[in-house]
């Protein structure tokens, strides 16, 4: 049963919130069970200490435990400091009171459990021909150690899977490599321009034929936010929950532009810390950007291109799809989720011939320095040059400003989005 609330020309109070959190955790009946809640890391919008303040209120005094798993994907771990920011209470050695705040560990093999296999005759038809392989479906070993799973956080238009949220915290969010790699890389076949802001594609079918393995009740919590404003919650099952709050997202997170810009600043708040997450100030702007056009990614304090992964693409660098595909032999010993990230971020373009041809130029204005800038195939700025204010009210120039770049997507009215559009070009099965 869907409980649900949301708006599109107002915020939810929190007696709204309360209430229907109440509502629906009474329907669950959680008396005496062991409840772990699932939340997204710092990199999200959302009221996780409001939350936390009331899923403690509601059932702190009825169930035998109420602890949080933080979805990291394969961000870097939260200490003490950001999980106390995270949930708005102080956390000690990962504990609040009686309650733990635990990180995903990715990187340790002893955090999962192989729940079953996506064999590849089903990822085949899943991904419409453009994967073939067979994809362990691995978790987080805590999820068995619960009765019941509580999911909570935002939905937005994604770049892998088309809009975020829903199963999606499961994978990736507290899944291991294989699923994290197939993922990303089918959504990189099909490209971000293609996919981002799509409800139903498939990326999206086979996380959630993922996670129909899983043997543990879900339940959802899916938030709608504009800005940092809360304005709408839905609560159900996974994928009920998540349609509708797809519906409200759709109205409020997408901006329809009229014709495309030649230029972009696209200014990351701070809670992107490095390109990796930063990125996604390219990812929604993208579809606005004319042909040879231009997006900067302004972000002074960032110093990193990639807490986890920096490595690999110093090796590899940022290219077009077609760069990684046309060389499959060179290149498929990488983590695919990184290989993805790399064409997400350079955005679409050709290779032919030997030749790379990117449809746009990406310039980074941070602190990570002009040679490592050029070395992994982007372009540089002094952020010390740039004054956000330069860029305001020139729409009729062909120069956007985005002031808080990284939930919106902006997409050009008059675009024919074709999912997955000279997806299988030079690759037709992995």
């Amino acid at each position: 049963m869907l409980t649900s609330t949301g708006h599109t020309d107002k915020l939810l109070t929190e007696p709204q919130v309360h209430d229907l959190i109440a509502e629906t955790l009474t329907q669950a009946d959680l008396t005496g069970k062991r409840v772990l809640v699932i939340i997204p890391d710092s990199t999200r919008t959302a009221p996780i200490p409001l939350l936390f303040r009331l899923f403690h209120e509601l059932l702190g005094e009825r169930v035998a435990a109420l602890d949080y798993l933080v979805a990291l994907g394969t961000h870097q771990p939260m200490d003490d400091a950001a999980l106390s920011r995270l949930v708005g209470v102080p956390v000690h050695d990962g504990r609040a009171g009686t309650t733990c705040i635990l990180n995903h560990r990715w990187d340790l093999a002893e955090t999962f459990v192989t729940l079953d296999t996506l064999s590849a005759a089903e990822v085949e038809e899943i991904s419409e021909g453009r994967l073939s392989l067979d994809v362990p479906v691995r978790l987080n070993r805590l999820i068995l150690e619960y009765d019941q799973l509580l999911v909570c956080g935002p939905v937005f238009p994604h770049e892998v899977v088309g809009f975020s949220g829903g199963n999606k915290y499961f994978f990736p969010g507290v899944s291991g490599p294989e699923m994290i790699n197939a993922t990303h890389w089918l959504g990189a076949l099909m490209t971000s321009r293609a996919i981002i802001g799509v409800p139903d594609t498939p990326v999206r079918r086979m996380i959630d034929r993922a996670a129909s393995f899983i043997p543990i009740p879900r339940l959802y919590f899916a938030l709608v936010m504009h800005g940092e404003s809360l304005h709408g919650l839905y609560a159900g099952s996974m994928e009920e929950a998540w349609r509708a709050a797809v519906e409200l997202s759709a109205q409020l997170d997408i901006v329809h532009v009229d014709k495309p810009f030649r230029r972009v600043l696209s200014v990351i708040p701070e809670m992107y810390d490095d390109l990796w997450t930063a990125a996604k100030g390219m990812y929604k702007l993208e579809p606005a950007i004319a042909d040879g056009g231009e997006v900067i990614i302004y972000a002074p304090h960032i110093t990193e291109v990639s807490y986890t992964h920096g490595k690999i693409i110093d090796e590899i660098g940022y290219h077009v799809r077609d760069y990684f595909v046309e060389q499959w032999e060179r290149f498929k010993h990488y983590p695919w989720g990184v290989l993805a990230h790399s064409t997400h971020l350079r955005g679409d373009g050709t290779y032919e011939n030997g030749v790379e041809r990117p449809r746009i130029r990406v310039t980074l204005a941070t602190r990570i320095p002009r040679e490592r800038c050029e070395r992994i195939g982007l372009g540089y700025l002094d952020p010390e040059t740039i004054n956000p204010d330069d860029w305001a009210n020139r729409e009729n120039e062909g120069i956007l400003l985005v002031r808080r770049a990284g939930e919106m997507l902006y997409r050009v009215k008059s675009a024919n989005q074709q999912i997955g559009k000279g997806a299988r070009d030079g690759m037709d099965k992995v």
